[in-house]
């Protein structure tokens, strides 16, 4: 099922519905404003489960998870003064930030290292379906391999449309990556060069 929704002004009714989707423990596809990410409610442990099969990823890969704001950030991850005043001024954004997690984090979320990937995209339809939902939903890019990461929510529907219970139209897509920043050290860190802005840390 692919359901198109207005990427400036989410209509209220279809979050409600997905949002519905995902407390009943379904997968959702969505827009970012990077890459369509595949994911489902935080706190639902099968969900995540399935996730993992459809993606065919290894379980101590970690899968980041999206959150509505800094102050929903700081629920589930620590945040030194370093890392908030940079990380107030790119969010929302086209960022994964990697922090310590707090106890929030559900035990399936953590690796070895207890640390989680967190993004606050700036994209009206994820941080509504974040915002009616009530906590984070699971992020990984709707891609069926790393080179080949799907931007068209038809192309999407037509891969995983089998394996999830809706792709959320918000437009074709350049995909591109976010910017990935490690905050578990003194000083931050780019992992991973993407679409995000990192001349700050270079």
């Amino acid at each position: 099922m692919r359901v198109e929704i207005d990427p400036d002004n989410p209509q209220m009714m279809n979050i409600k519905h997905i949002v519905k989707i995902l407390k009943n423990g379904g997968l959702i596809a969505y827009p970012t404003d990077t890459i369509y990410g595949i994911g489902c409610d935080l706190f639902n442990k099968s969900a995540i489960e399935k996730v993992y099969q459809i993606k065919k990823m290894p379980r101590y890969k970690p899968l980041s998870f999206i959150c509505a704001d800094l102050k929903d950030i700081s629920v589930y991850a620590q945040v030194s003064n370093t890392a908030y005043k940079i990380m107030k001024r790119l969010i929302p954004g086209p960022y994964t930030f990697i922090l310590s997690a707090t106890r929030m984090v559900p035990k399936i979320m953590l690796t070895k290292r207890r640390t989680v990937g967190i993004r606050v995209p700036d994209n009206n339809i994820c941080l509504s379906i974040v915002r009616e939902l009530g906590n984070p939903i699971i992020s990984t890019s709707a891609s069926v391999s790393k080179e080949e990461i799907l931007s068209d929510p038809v192309e999407i529907e037509n891969t995983f449309g089998h394996s999830i219970d809706i792709v959320i139209d918000g437009g074709v897509l350049v995909s591109e990556p976010s910017s990935m920043i490690d905050f578990t050290e003194s000083a931050p860190k780019v992992i991973r060069e993407g679409k995000g802005d990192i001349t700050m840390f270079v």
